[in-house]
């Protein structure tokens, strides 16, 4: 099954380690957004969209370039990288996923380093983060999926 995964991943690299280890161990694709706005999904199978999150949101970018270029009736997931422990981060990628006919696979979500906004001025949460159990999870996630 031909795999892509749609990336943003800035600050600290967290959700680049976990995309990195899939692409070491599995056959797929590496798209980073901001690099190549304007690719052509249609040939894959199954499309990934990763991203840290932004202000309890998946990156702009990567929503405006889902919003365009994703493919109706596509197979679908999720890898994020979070500070704060909890909320609703799909919701914005979820409502484009949904217009666009897509089945959703699952999702994979690990905390990692954050020094955003406010959390600079108190150093930093979930420091340590990504673990190197947390991006071994994520390589399983992925194998997961041709299940």
């Amino acid at each position: 099954m031909k795999t892509v995964i749609v990336y943003y991943s800035k600050h600290h690299g967290n959700t680049k380690k976990l995309l990195d280890a899939i692409a070491k161990n599995e056959d797929v694709n590496l798209l980073n957004v901001t690099g190549n706005p304007s690719a052509d999904l249609s040939d894959y199978d199954r499309i990934g969209f990763a991203s840290g999150i932004y202000y309890s949101s998946f990156a702009k970018q990567l929503i405006s370039f889902a919003e365009e270029h994703l493919p109706e009736n596509k197979q679908v997931f999720y890898i994020y990288t979070h500070g704060a422990p909890k909320g609703d981060f799909l919701k914005g990628i979820r409502n484009i996923v949904a217009r666009k006919h897509c089945k959703e696979l699952g999702e994979y979500r690990c905390q990692g380093y954050d020094t955003f906004g406010p959390f600079k001025l108190v150093g930093g949460i979930a420091k340590g983060h990504p673990t190197d159990e947390e991006i071994a999870a994520a390589v399983t996630f992925y194998r997961k999926l041709g299940e």
